[in-house]
């Protein structure tokens, strides 16, 4: 099958290569149609490796996608040949003590695509068990089921946030990340986000949403932007969604006693984390790992048309154009939100 490949750091490649296309009781077959190009498909390229997670062995890149069946497995009643669909991507060990406990993301056993060793999908085929794939509703197309994964990274930062409507949050990070956890934070109940970053394209799409207001640091800190629209007392919730270990220098400058900080951004390094500050205003401090339990409510709330992402789709190729796509990512424009490439031209 073809596929795009991640041979070594900065090498891709369109080849073929076999994969794993079995059909056990449990699974279902499916037609990839649209995969989003995810910032840690981008980092295995240019780095070859993320924390841990080295490429040792030529790799399937790709795990935000949305597609039809095409196969089901004996056991498979949820679901049928036809349905449009998206899959969570990370499979727990389901005997595992982190998945009886609900916490399956944090699973150590976890296969996750594009994570080494496992293949990822930018592939025309891809089998995955019923149980980690969602149907689309009518009204979801094939674009915005490529986003439910990003969006359930928002989903949980927003959960873990325990937010009471009313509450004003702070994103840092105004990648497609950061913009997920606003959406969400919004989604969830908080009365205004305020979001952060040097980059004023990206801030742009974030403003045309209501609610979220754009804090250029490049031209205003965000501590002046936060006391001015919390009357000096601070945002009740604080998300790190940059992983810039710059970031964590001030974190709990911004949240008000008694609030939460939510770190979602994955630092390369260790960075310095100001433990008085946090524990002189008894801060919550909440981590976000992937998701889980929460891939469902993320696909029913994209279907309600309470959250829009298309606006978030800044660039669209074909599979044949699946390295220039990945180049451009890497180039990091600050146009680019999020980059989608279509395996399959059938309509949404």
């Amino acid at each position: 099958m073809r596929a795009l490949v991640l041979e070594k750091k900065g090498e891709l490649v369109l080849r073929e290569i076999a994969l794993p296309l079995d059909v056990g009781p449990d699974d279902v077959r499916i037609a990839i149609h649209t995969v989003g190009v995810c910032g840690s498909d981008v980092h295995y390229y240019t780095h070859g490796a993320i924390g841990s997670y080295v490429v040792r062995a030529p790799m399937v890149l790709g795990h935000e996608a949305s597609g039809t069946i095409i196969e089901i497995g004996a056991n498979v009643r949820t679901l049928k040949v036809g349905d449009r669909v998206c899959m969570e991507p990370g499979v727990p060990n389901l005997s595992s003590r982190a998945t009886k406990l609900g916490i399956y993301n944090v699973d150590p056993d976890v296969t996750f695509w594009a994570t080494p060793p496992v293949h990822g999908i930018l592939a025309p085929e891809a089998v995955h068990p019923a149980a980690f794939t969602y149907r689309l509703p009518d009204n979801v197309s094939f674009a915005e089921g490529a986003m439910v994964e990003p969006f359930a990274i928002g989903m949980q930062a927003a959960a873990r946030a325990r937010i009471v409507p009313g509450d004003v949050a702070v994103v840092v990070g105004c990648g497609p990340i950061g913009i997920m956890i606003a959406l969400a934070s919004l989604a969830g109940g908080c009365s205004k986000v305020l979001i952060s970053d040097f980059s004023a394209p990206k801030l742009e799409i974030a403003a045309r949403y209501p609610g979220i207001v754009p804090v250029n640091i490049g031209e205003q800190s965000l501590a002046d932007a936060v006391a001015v629209a919390t009357d000096n007392w601070g945002a009740d919730i604080v998300f790190e969604a940059s992983g810039s270990p710059k970031a964590f220098t001030n974190l709990f400058d911004v949240v008000r006693p008694g609030g939460a900080v939510v770190l979602v951004g994955l630092p390369v390094e260790p960075v310095l984390l100001n433990v008085p500050a946090a524990i002189s205003k008894e801060v919550r401090i909440e981590t976000v790992f992937r998701y889980a339990n929460i891939f469902d409510r993320a696909l029913q709330l994209i279907a309600s048309g309470k959250v829009d992402l298309n606006p978030l789709i800044t660039g669209t190729y074909d599979f044949s154009d699946s390295i220039a796509a990945f180049e451009r990512a890497a180039a990091g424009k600050p146009e680019d939100v999020k980059l989608q490439i279509l395996i399959s031209s059938e309509k949404a």
